[in-house]
């Protein structure tokens, strides 16, 4: 862990190179005129202190507060806006002046410019927004469920300290050059000024994404090469153990007891079934209700492919062994915020025809509560209510089915269909949270959120994979659907309608290989959240 943290140090001090720091230089820059010798002490730490904050928070805190991230963004608008003004403006300048001399019998440094570099930092760690590698988007991806651990803490500030790095040299260097134009340093400080309202604007308008966009259009190469170190072995793996799933702490690796089925681990007591929205073909069910039974607890998202492959055998499962005493519970946590739409659950329950149990789980409550990292993830719980078996992911149907016989006491002919999966391409998020660089470019005006991509009309983006299959979740902006062309090879394929929130099938070939994908985006009506393989 200890590698994997210096892995993340490095990604830092990196990322200020990111097409997507470039507009948001200014507000750096601006460290560099005004305020005293302690200011680049301060934007560093408030920087420190912002950016590791809200990385592994602001889900938390968005929960807890009900103030929306959009909101918590405006403020550092704000921030960065007040700032440029008072470069701007000598009486406005005077007036933040005092406030911060007030502002530093609370600061254990004094004055000097670091309380109000401190504020300037604390806003900067919230506009920061890297195309980040692997190791951040993994500490991203437990962050939206609300579980941060002590590894992910340390990885994420490593993170923000590597950064912290080159962003004090900048400011640093920046005072040191400035210093030698002294008797222009009343027009420098107004154009920064002028800079930092400006930056502001534009981060308010969402230009700031757009200027990132325009320059990846014109660069497509621009950025690809900072986070490939961390496409190596190791930092797989490490990635890899910091998403396990354990069980509950006192019960990892070894079994509490032996009952009748001795040759499998008892893992105690499973935890609750906690409401988090709607129930689905059932009122709701407890437990403790099942007592007797054998009950399969499958964590699942409707637009997440490799939960979608595991359905039918669920589906198997419902019908072979529901009378004879299985119960299984799709536990329906989403990814995405669409998704907890009750309708739109209801209509892919439809959809895929699943006749067994299904609850929403919104607040990641049941998530949280079995400490789960996957889509998709089984618990198999005994009749006394004792998970016995887990898995997670794809495959191992054969050994998941044998183990629901030996805790039905039954013994019966398996007879699944074989499972392979030939994608080499991994998933790919177009959100700005976890996009990771380099597996696909655009033409075109594209906006983006952290969730999803955006393209206008004439917009086109094309990818090189390989696999068998091609999927992306897209959903309709405004219920107005969107139309998208598909080229396979240079090749139209296909023109498709969007017209509900799900995933859909972009490409099916008789077998896996390389080949390129081009989308063409025929109106502004689309978002676009993920690709996935097969």
């Amino acid at each position: 862990m200890i590698l994997l943290i210096g892995f993340a140090f490095l990604a830092g001090v990196v990322t200020i190179l990111s097409p997507c720091i470039l507009p948001i230089l200014p507000v750096v820059l601006s460290g560099s005129v005004a305020g005293g010798k302690r200011r680049p002490f301060g934007i560093v730490a408030g920087f420190v202190i912002s950016f590791t904050l809200f990385t592994l928070f602001l889900t938390t805190i968005v929960k807890a507060t009900g103030v929306s991230a959009d909101f918590l963004r405006l403020i550092s608008v704000a921030v960065v806006f007040t700032f440029g003004l008072s470069l701007l403006l000598p009486g406005f300048q005077a007036f933040t002046e005092k406030l911060f001399v007030g502002l530093a019998r609370f600061s254990p440094t004094g004055g000097q410019g670091f309380s109000g570099g401190l504020l300037l930092g604390l806003g900067l760690g919230l506009l920061w927004t890297p195309c980040v590698g692997p190791i951040l988007a993994s500490v991203i991806s437990l962050a939206l469920t609300g579980s941060v651990s002590l590894a992910a803490f340390a990885i994420t500030l490593a993170f923000s300290l590597g950064t912290a790095i080159p962003m004090f040299i900048v400011i640093y260097t920046g005072r040191s050059v400035l210093g030698r134009l002294q008797p222009y340093s009343a027009l420098i400080q107004k154009t920064f000024g002028v800079l930092m309202i400006l930056t502001a604007a534009a981060i308010y308008l969402n230009l700031d994404r757009k200027f990132q966009t325009f320059v990846l259009n014109v660069f497509p190469n621009y950025g690809l090469g900072l986070t490939r170190f961390e496409n190596n072995p190791f930092v797989k793996n490490q990635l890899e153990l910091l998403r396990a799933t354990p069980m509950p702490e006192t019960q990892i690796g070894r079994p509490m007891n032996e009952l009748t089925d001795s040759a499998l681990p008892d893992y105690g007591v499973a935890p609750g079934l906690i409401l988090g929205g709607q129930w689905f073909n059932t009122d709701p069910i407890t437990l403790e209700s099942l007592r007797g039974k054998v009950v399969l607890v499958d964590f699942w998202t409707y637009t997440c492919i490799n939960c979608i492959r595991t359905l039918p055998y669920l589906k198997s499962w419902h019908e072979k062994y529901s009378e004879k005493g299985l119960v299984i519970i799709g536990v329906h946590t989403p990814e995405f915020e669409f998704e907890k739409n009750p309708a739109n659950v209801q209509k892919a329950i439809a959809d895929f025809g699943l006749k067994y149990s299904v609850m929403q789980d919104n607040d990641y409550s049941t998530w949280n509560s079995y400490r789960n990292r996957y889509w998709p993830a089984k618990y198999l719980i005994d009749k006394t209510g004792h998970i016995r078996y887990t898995h997670f992911g794809e495959g191992e149907y054969d050994a998941t089915e044998s183990v629901i016989q030996q805790l039905l006491s039954l013994d019966m002919p398996i007879v699944n269909p074989s499972y392979q999966i030939t994608a080499k391409t991994p998933e790919l998020y177009l959100g700005s949270a976890r996009r990771v660089p380099g597996y696909f470019t655009t033409t075109g005006v594209w906006d983006y959120s952290d969730e999803f991509a955006h393209p206008t009309a004439g917009a086109t983006l094309t990818l090189d994979f390989e696999s068998k299959d091609v999927f992306l979740v897209m959903r309709p902006q405004e219920n107005l659907p969107g139309r998208v062309k598909i080229y396979l090879d240079d090749q139209e394929l296909d023109t498709i309608s969007v017209d509900s929130d799900k995933l859909y099938d972009l490409v099916r070939l008789p077998g896996p290989g390389r080949h390129d994908l081009r989308l063409e985006f025929l109106d502004s009506n689309l978002e676009l959240y993920a690709f996935t393989f097969g």
